[in-house]
C-alpha cells in the first residue's frame, strides 16, 4: 500500500472513532429561538440514574414512550399541571398555541428531538424553560402531548409505521375519565 492509502485509511479510522464517539456521548439539544448548546444534562435524576427511557431517547432522539398506553397517565398528570393553562386542558391552545394539530409554531416540534429542546430551553412569549423536569417525566408529557393529536396519522413524523397504522386521532370524552394507562401496566419505553 502506498502511504495515500495508508493516510486515508488512518483518517477514515480516525473519522469513524470520532463519529462512535460522538454517538455515545448523544446528542446536542439547542434552544429554539437561540439555538444555543441547551447543555442538557446525561442524568436529571436525583440519584444519578436514569431511566431506560432517558437513555433511549438521548442516543437516538426519538421518544420511546409515544403510544406507550401505560405511560400516558404519567405525562397527562404533568401535562395537566405545567402546560393546561396556556394550553388548553387537551391542547387546544389558550394564551399558547395549540399542541394537538398538524400546525407547529416550531416546525422542528414535529420531531421529539425538537419538541424537548422547545419544552426544556422555552421559546418566545410566556413560554418559558421546564428544565426544572426529570428527562423521564418530559418525555412521558411529551408522549402525552402527541398522543392528544387530532390530526392524519400520516402527517405525524414523531410515530413510526406501526404506530401510524394504529393511531386513532385523540376524542375527548365529554365529562368522562381521561385516564388511558391501565393501572395494572407498568410504563416502559416501546422495545425495552
Amino acid at each position: 500500500m502506498t502511504n495515500t492509502k495508508y493516510a486515508a485509511l488512518a483518517a477514515a479510522a480516525i473519522l469513524a472513532l470520532g463519529t462512535a464517539a460522538a454517538l455515545a456521548q448523544g446528542m446536542t439539544f439547542y434552544h429554539t429561538i437561540t439555538g444555543e448548546d441547551l447543555k442538557v444534562p446525561e442524568s436529571t435524576n436525583p440519584e444519578g440514574r436514569d431511566t431506560e427511557g432517558v437513555k433511549k431517547f438521548l442516543q437516538s432522539g426519538i421518544n420511546p414512550y409515544n403510544e406507550v398506553k401505560a405511560c400516558l397517565h404519567e405525562g397527562e398528570q404533568t401535562y395537566l399541571a405545567s402546560c393546561s393553562g396556556c394550553h388548553g386542558h387537551v391542547g387546544e391552545g389558550k394564551v399558547g398555541p395549540g399542541l394537538n394539530d398538524a400546525y407547529w409554531t416550531y416546525p422542528k416540534n414535529t420531531t421529539d428531538k425538537g419538541l424537548l429542546e422547545t419544552i426544556y430551553g422555552g421559546a418566545q412569549g410566556m413560554m418559558g424553560p421546564h428544565n426544572d423536569l426529570h428527562l423521564d417525566d418530559t418525555l412521558k408529557l411529551m408522549a402525552w402531548i402527541r398522543h392528544l393529536y387530532t390530526g392524519d396519522p400520516k402527517d405525524a413524523e414523531w410515530l413510526d409505521d406501526d404506530q401510524k397504522s394504529k393511531f386513532k386521532p385523540y376524542v375527548e370524552v365529554k365529562g368522562g375519565d381521561t385516564k388511558t394507562a391501565a393501572s395494572a401496566d407498568v410504563c416502559k419505553p416501546s422495545g425495552g
